[in-house]
Protein backbone atom coordinates (compact mmCIF):
# COMPACT_ATOMS: atom_id res chain seq x y z
CA UNK A 1 0.00 0.00 0.00
CA UNK A 2 1.56 3.20 -0.96
CA UNK A 3 1.76 5.57 1.96
CA UNK A 4 0.41 8.92 2.52
CA UNK A 5 4.05 10.63 1.91
CA UNK A 6 4.26 8.86 -1.05
CA UNK A 7 1.11 9.59 -2.68
CA UNK A 8 1.83 13.70 -1.57
CA UNK A 9 5.54 13.52 -3.65
CA UNK A 10 3.75 11.53 -6.39
CA UNK A 11 1.13 14.27 -6.83
CA UNK A 12 3.91 16.55 -6.46
CA UNK A 13 5.89 15.12 -9.14
CA UNK A 14 2.86 15.05 -11.45
CA UNK A 15 2.06 18.62 -11.06
CA UNK A 16 6.04 19.44 -11.82
CA UNK A 17 5.26 17.98 -14.73
CA UNK A 18 2.73 19.04 -16.22
CA UNK A 19 4.21 22.53 -15.39
CA UNK A 20 6.72 21.86 -18.03
CA UNK A 21 4.74 20.46 -20.60
CA UNK A 22 2.69 23.95 -20.65
CA UNK A 23 6.00 25.90 -20.68
CA UNK A 24 7.34 23.76 -23.23
CA UNK A 25 4.19 23.96 -25.00
CA UNK A 26 4.21 28.13 -24.72
CA UNK A 27 7.87 27.92 -25.77
CA UNK A 28 6.66 26.47 -28.86
CA UNK A 29 4.08 28.40 -29.64
CA UNK A 30 5.70 31.69 -28.88
CA UNK A 31 8.47 30.48 -31.54
CA UNK A 32 6.10 29.58 -34.24
CA UNK A 33 4.20 33.05 -33.78
CA UNK A 34 7.58 35.04 -34.10
CA UNK A 35 8.77 33.39 -36.94
CA UNK A 36 5.05 34.09 -38.90
CA UNK A 37 6.03 37.30 -37.48
CA UNK A 38 8.93 37.63 -39.51
CA UNK A 39 8.26 35.75 -41.94
CA UNK A 40 5.48 38.45 -43.16
CA UNK A 41 7.48 41.70 -42.91
CA UNK A 42 10.32 40.32 -44.94
CA UNK A 43 7.41 39.62 -47.63
CA UNK A 44 6.67 43.13 -47.06
CA UNK A 45 10.56 44.65 -47.02
CA UNK A 46 11.23 42.73 -49.85
CA UNK A 47 7.71 43.42 -52.06
CA UNK A 48 8.30 47.07 -51.38
CA UNK A 49 11.86 47.18 -52.86
CA UNK A 50 10.81 45.24 -55.57
CA UNK A 51 8.25 47.67 -56.49
CA UNK A 52 10.34 50.30 -56.20
CA UNK A 53 13.41 48.86 -57.95
CA UNK A 54 11.41 47.83 -61.18
CA UNK A 55 10.34 51.92 -61.85
CA UNK A 56 6.81 51.20 -61.92
CA UNK A 57 7.06 55.02 -61.99
CA UNK A 58 6.99 55.60 -65.34
CA UNK A 59 4.24 53.08 -66.65
CA UNK A 60 1.41 54.44 -69.17
CA UNK A 61 -1.26 51.81 -68.69
CA UNK A 62 -3.23 53.18 -71.22
CA UNK A 63 -6.38 52.03 -70.43
CA UNK A 64 -5.65 49.20 -68.25
CA UNK A 65 -5.75 49.10 -64.49
CA UNK A 66 -3.35 51.77 -62.90
CA UNK A 67 -1.05 49.02 -60.77
CA UNK A 68 0.97 51.50 -59.08
CA UNK A 69 -1.75 53.00 -57.16
CA UNK A 70 -3.29 49.57 -56.30
CA UNK A 71 0.04 47.98 -55.19
CA UNK A 72 2.21 50.63 -53.93
CA UNK A 73 2.21 51.03 -49.86
CA UNK A 74 0.80 54.00 -49.15
CA UNK A 75 2.95 56.44 -47.21
CA UNK A 76 2.32 58.80 -44.34
CA UNK A 77 1.57 62.36 -45.95
CA UNK A 78 3.56 65.08 -45.44
CA UNK A 79 2.52 69.16 -44.80
CA UNK A 80 1.37 70.31 -48.55
CA UNK A 81 4.14 72.70 -49.57
CA UNK A 82 2.38 75.91 -51.22
CA UNK A 83 0.97 76.33 -54.81
CA UNK A 84 3.52 77.91 -56.98
CA UNK A 85 1.19 78.08 -59.95
CA UNK A 86 -1.96 79.88 -61.30
CA UNK A 87 -4.91 78.31 -61.64
CA UNK A 88 -5.83 76.17 -64.87
CA UNK A 89 -7.32 77.76 -67.50
CA UNK A 90 -10.76 77.34 -68.39
CA UNK A 91 -11.56 74.51 -70.86
CA UNK A 92 -12.45 70.59 -70.73
CA UNK A 93 -10.03 67.39 -71.02
CA UNK A 94 -10.47 66.16 -74.72
CA UNK A 95 -11.55 62.38 -74.40
CA UNK A 96 -11.38 61.08 -78.15
CA UNK A 97 -9.14 57.68 -78.89
CA UNK A 98 -8.09 56.44 -81.83
CA UNK A 99 -7.59 52.50 -83.35
CA UNK A 100 -4.44 52.73 -84.67
CA UNK A 101 -1.07 55.05 -85.10
CA UNK A 102 -1.51 58.23 -86.91
CA UNK A 103 0.01 58.20 -90.15
CA UNK A 104 3.09 60.06 -90.70
CA UNK A 105 2.89 63.87 -92.10
CA UNK A 106 6.07 65.39 -90.63
CA UNK A 107 8.57 66.24 -92.35
CA UNK A 108 11.82 63.51 -90.58
CA UNK A 109 14.48 65.83 -91.99
CA UNK A 110 13.29 69.20 -90.32
CA UNK A 111 13.28 70.35 -86.82
CA UNK A 112 10.45 70.42 -84.49
CA UNK A 113 10.21 72.09 -81.27
CA UNK A 114 7.01 71.48 -78.16
CA UNK A 115 5.99 73.93 -76.43
CA UNK A 116 3.87 73.00 -72.79
CA UNK A 117 2.25 75.92 -71.73
CA UNK A 118 1.54 75.21 -68.27
CA UNK A 119 0.04 76.92 -65.02
CA UNK A 120 3.37 76.91 -63.53
CA UNK A 121 5.07 78.94 -66.76
CA UNK A 122 6.09 77.96 -70.02
CA UNK A 123 8.32 74.49 -71.16
CA UNK A 124 10.03 74.58 -74.22
CA UNK A 125 11.49 71.44 -76.01
CA UNK A 126 13.57 71.02 -78.66
CA UNK A 127 12.19 67.36 -80.61
CA UNK A 128 14.97 64.88 -82.24
CA UNK A 129 12.57 64.29 -85.06
CA UNK A 130 15.46 62.17 -87.21
CA UNK A 131 16.12 59.99 -84.64
CA UNK A 132 12.46 59.38 -83.18
CA UNK A 133 10.20 60.40 -86.36
CA UNK A 134 7.06 58.17 -85.09
CA UNK A 135 7.13 59.73 -81.50
CA UNK A 136 7.58 63.55 -82.41
CA UNK A 137 4.93 62.50 -85.21
CA UNK A 138 2.83 61.39 -83.01
CA UNK A 139 3.14 64.45 -80.16
CA UNK A 140 2.48 66.55 -83.57
CA UNK A 141 -0.45 64.95 -84.68
CA UNK A 142 -2.26 64.98 -80.72
CA UNK A 143 -1.45 68.43 -80.07
CA UNK A 144 -3.12 69.25 -82.80
CA UNK A 145 -6.14 67.22 -82.02
CA UNK A 146 -6.10 69.59 -78.19
CA UNK A 147 -5.30 65.86 -76.96
CA UNK A 148 -3.05 67.34 -73.91
CA UNK A 149 -5.14 70.51 -73.50
CA UNK A 150 -6.04 71.02 -70.09
CA UNK A 151 -4.66 67.86 -69.03
CA UNK A 152 -2.80 67.76 -65.35
CA UNK A 153 0.89 66.20 -64.61
CA UNK A 154 -0.17 63.40 -62.21
CA UNK A 155 3.23 62.24 -61.22
CA UNK A 156 6.34 63.61 -59.37
CA UNK A 157 8.93 61.98 -58.40
CA UNK A 158 11.65 63.02 -55.72
CA UNK A 159 13.64 60.40 -54.50
CA UNK A 160 16.06 57.88 -56.53
CA UNK A 161 14.81 59.57 -59.78
CA UNK A 162 13.78 62.84 -60.77
CA UNK A 163 10.70 63.09 -62.80
CA UNK A 164 7.75 64.98 -63.71
CA UNK A 165 5.42 62.58 -65.58
CA UNK A 166 1.98 63.99 -67.81
CA UNK A 167 0.43 63.14 -71.11
CA UNK A 168 -2.19 61.04 -69.31
CA UNK A 169 -5.99 62.66 -70.59
CA UNK A 170 -7.55 60.85 -67.57
CA UNK A 171 -4.95 62.48 -65.26
CA UNK A 172 -4.86 59.13 -62.85
CA UNK A 173 -1.90 57.30 -64.73
CA UNK A 174 -3.78 54.88 -66.86
CA UNK A 175 -5.04 56.86 -70.07
CA UNK A 176 -3.87 57.04 -73.46
CA UNK A 177 -4.31 58.03 -76.85
CA UNK A 178 -5.69 54.71 -78.17
CA UNK A 179 -2.55 53.20 -79.90
CA UNK A 180 1.25 52.33 -79.27
CA UNK A 181 3.82 53.90 -81.04
CA UNK A 182 7.23 52.00 -81.25
CA UNK A 183 10.32 52.43 -79.39
CA UNK A 184 12.84 54.81 -80.78
CA UNK A 185 16.24 56.47 -80.48
CA UNK A 186 17.53 53.73 -77.23
CA UNK A 187 20.88 53.75 -78.31
CA UNK A 188 21.22 57.91 -77.79
CA UNK A 189 24.63 59.09 -76.82
CA UNK A 190 22.91 61.27 -74.09
CA UNK A 191 21.96 57.61 -72.28
CA UNK A 192 25.25 56.79 -70.81
CA UNK A 193 25.71 54.35 -67.85
CA UNK A 194 22.07 53.98 -67.58
CA UNK A 195 21.32 57.57 -66.66
CA UNK A 196 18.91 59.88 -67.95
CA UNK A 197 20.54 63.31 -67.90
CA UNK A 198 18.38 66.63 -67.00
CA UNK A 199 16.63 68.27 -69.39
CA UNK A 200 15.39 64.80 -70.94
CA UNK A 201 11.97 64.23 -71.88
CA UNK A 202 11.11 60.62 -72.55
CA UNK A 203 8.28 58.41 -73.57
CA UNK A 204 6.47 56.58 -70.38
CA UNK A 205 5.36 52.82 -71.43
CA UNK A 206 3.80 49.58 -69.86
CA UNK A 207 6.91 47.71 -69.22
CA UNK A 208 6.37 46.06 -72.47
CA UNK A 209 8.48 46.63 -75.95
CA UNK A 210 6.83 49.31 -78.20
CA UNK A 211 4.20 49.77 -75.82
CA UNK A 212 4.10 54.20 -75.44
CA UNK A 213 1.55 55.82 -75.97
CA UNK A 214 0.86 59.56 -75.34
CA UNK A 215 2.68 59.55 -70.96
CA UNK A 216 6.03 61.35 -71.30
CA UNK A 217 8.17 62.42 -68.62
CA UNK A 218 10.15 65.15 -67.93
CA UNK A 219 13.72 64.94 -66.08
CA UNK A 220 14.96 67.88 -64.03
CA UNK A 221 17.82 65.80 -62.10
CA UNK A 222 19.95 63.07 -63.30
CA UNK A 223 17.87 59.72 -62.98
CA UNK A 224 19.26 56.09 -63.14
CA UNK A 225 17.15 54.48 -65.40
CA UNK A 226 17.31 51.67 -67.62
CA UNK A 227 17.39 52.56 -71.70
CA UNK A 228 14.16 51.20 -72.06
CA UNK A 229 11.89 54.83 -72.67
CA UNK A 230 12.05 56.55 -76.08
CA UNK A 231 14.20 59.82 -75.33
CA UNK A 232 12.62 62.59 -77.99
CA UNK A 233 13.67 65.58 -77.05
CA UNK A 234 15.72 68.44 -74.74
CA UNK A 235 13.92 70.84 -72.38
CA UNK A 236 14.72 74.39 -72.61
CA UNK A 237 16.69 76.38 -69.59
CA UNK A 238 13.45 78.37 -69.02
CA UNK A 239 11.92 74.62 -68.92
CA UNK A 240 14.32 73.64 -66.33
CA UNK A 241 13.65 76.84 -64.31
CA UNK A 242 9.68 75.39 -64.41
CA UNK A 243 10.44 72.15 -63.57
CA UNK A 244 12.63 72.70 -60.52
CA UNK A 245 9.97 75.05 -59.58
CA UNK A 246 7.54 72.34 -59.72
CA UNK A 247 9.66 69.98 -58.19
CA UNK A 248 10.36 72.23 -55.08
CA UNK A 249 7.41 72.30 -53.92
CA UNK A 250 7.30 68.44 -53.27
CA UNK A 251 4.74 65.84 -53.90
CA UNK A 252 1.58 64.46 -51.54
CA UNK A 253 2.56 61.53 -49.96
CA UNK A 254 6.06 62.87 -48.70
CA UNK A 255 7.97 59.67 -49.61
CA UNK A 256 8.88 60.88 -53.21
CA UNK A 257 6.59 59.51 -55.71
CA UNK A 258 2.99 60.71 -55.79
CA UNK A 259 0.85 63.80 -56.86
CA UNK A 260 2.74 67.23 -57.60
CA UNK A 261 1.90 69.31 -54.83
CA UNK A 262 2.04 72.22 -57.49
CA UNK A 263 -0.90 72.57 -59.78
CA UNK A 264 0.46 71.49 -63.29
CA UNK A 265 -1.66 71.72 -65.93
CA UNK A 266 -0.89 71.89 -69.51
CA UNK A 267 -3.19 74.49 -70.41
CA UNK A 268 -1.88 74.18 -74.04
CA UNK A 269 0.39 72.02 -75.56
CA UNK A 270 1.70 73.39 -79.83
CA UNK A 271 3.89 71.49 -81.98
CA UNK A 272 5.69 73.41 -84.72
CA UNK A 273 8.36 73.41 -87.51
CA UNK A 274 11.29 75.41 -87.72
Amino acid sequence: MVSQEQRRRQLAREKFLRQQQRRTSARRKARTRNAAIASVLGVIVIGSVALYTTGVVLKDDDDKTNANAEVTPSPSASKKAEDPCDKPAEGKVKTQTWKKEPAMTIDKSAKYAMKLSTTCGDIGIDLKTSAAPHTVNSFNFLAEKGFFDHTPCHRLTTNGIFVLQCGDPTGQGNGGPGYNIPDENLKDESLKKNTYPAGTIAMANTGQPNSGGSQFFLVYQDSPLPPSYTPFGTISEDGMTVLKKIAAAGESTGAGDGAPNATVVIDKATVSKS
